[in-house]
């Protein structure tokens, strides 16, 4: 049972490092603030936990654009459905701060649900349009739980900048529009997709895929490459993202709740390329739903469609 406002995990290993983790927004303003007092910039990135090689090239990211770094840890409640995984969701604070102490990160910021969700708390965050689509027709109410989740996290730590992954793409737009729209005075740091070496990107719900499921993972990233490369080419691009949905079926997913071509800024559909384009997908390997995404590279060489 961990007592008082904050502990310190301590890190077996060459430099023996440590983090200090706090658990309310008291002690992370207090801290934060003790930081600005001497001259630091402050960078925040926010995570569910179950931290990987890709949060891992956001927290690097932050490292080397502020002074001080500030990594969350909280698996937000608000932005799980009814039947999705939140009990199931992976958990291992211990080996998450670790992996942060070695990083270098300053704190570790892990409040309880009580903490960011206190009895009496009502207001919510939406951002129509770009969260109604795409992930939102799936998954209604997740960019409610997120954009809510996120602007309590920017107020609490008021950094000067925060660090997303551009895997989820839409959450980053989503993001930037929200800072954009309600004058939050911090700076948006895109980070490109960390991949394993076969392709597929990685997620803390790869955890879930069996063995057989996880050798046919990587034909998600292979697939959207191939349409953005078609599209770029000139291919129509509702064909070819249907093409690509046959491909996906064929390579043993169960389902795929959409791959499409999107304006890189709106998200609006688009019908072949000419201005910076987007390729999203979802799509279900057993109890793992995989996300991914690519740019379409305008004026690319047109390739030829795999069989």
């Amino acid at each position: 049972m961990i007592s008082g406002a904050w502990y310190k995990a301590t890190v077996a290993g060459p430099d023996d490092r440590s983090i200090d983790t706090v658990r309310t927004v008291a002690e992370v303003r207090a801290r934060v603030g003790a930081w600005r007092a001497a001259g630091d910039t402050v960078g925040l990135v926010p995570t569910m936990g179950a931290l990987h090689e890709g949060h891992l090239s956001l927290v690097r990211l932050s490292l080397a654009r502020a002074g001080r770094t500030c990594v969350s840890l909280f698996v937000n409640p608000t932005q799980f459905g009814p039947d999705e995984d939140l009990r199931a969701y992976p958990r291992d604070e211990a080996a998450d701060a670790a992996r942060l102490a070695a990083l270098g990160a300053d704190l570790l910021f892990a409040p309880g649900t009580g903490e960011m969700y206190p009895p009496g708390d009502v207001t919510e965050v939406s951002v129509p349009g770009l969260g109604d689509c795409l992930e939102g027709e799936h998954r209604p109410g997740f960019f409610t739980g997120v954009a809510t989740v996120v602007a309590k996290l920017l107020m609490q730590v008021r950094p000067d900048i925060a660090v997303f992954g551009e895997k989820d793409y839409q959450q980053l737009l989503v993001i930037k529009r929200m800072v954009k729209d309600l004058d939050i005075p911090v700076r948006i740091e895109a980070a490109p997709t960390v991949r394993e070496a076969d392709g597929l990107a990685m997620a803390s719900r790869n955890a879930y895929l069996s063995a057989a499921e996880r050798a046919a993972a990587p034909a998600l990233f292979r697939t959207i490459s191939a349409v953005a490369g078609q599209v770029a080419g000139g291919a129509d691009a509702g064909e070819t993202a249907a093409w690509g949905e046959g491909l996906l079926l064929k390579a043993g997913f169960a389902r795929v709740d959409y791959l499409t071509v999107r304006d890189a800024e709106t998200l609006e559909p688009v019908d072949r390329a000419g201005r910076p384009a987007r390729v999203l997908a979802a799509a279900w390997l057993g109890e793992a739903r995989l996300i991914d995404n690519v740019a379409v590279q305008a004026g690319a060489r047109k390739g030829h469609r795999p069989a």
